[in-house]
């Protein structure tokens, strides 16, 4: 279950690292020396790397399994 809510978190990061990155990009339209959406974009891409890590982990360890129709396991 632990697992499951680091998941959720760690997307709802990458969702809000975008989003500011975003921001920031219609901020800093003016400033071009400012560099926070590519700090921002680089925490996504952390975060992300995050996220296949945490479900890799799930995957190996047997916490996360697939309910597909086509992957059932005897």
């Amino acid at each position: 279950m632990w697992l499951k809510i680091i998941i959720v978190i760690l997307f709802f990061g990458i969702l809000v690292s975008l989003t500011s990155a975003l921001g920031f990009l219609f901020k800093d339209n003016q400033v071009p020396q400012s560099k926070r959406a590519l700090y921002a974009l680089g925490i996504r891409i952390t975060l992300a790397v995050l996220l296949m890590l945490c479900i890799f982990f799930g995957f190996y360890s047997g916490i996360l399994h697939s309910q597909a129709p086509w992957d059932h396991r005897i």
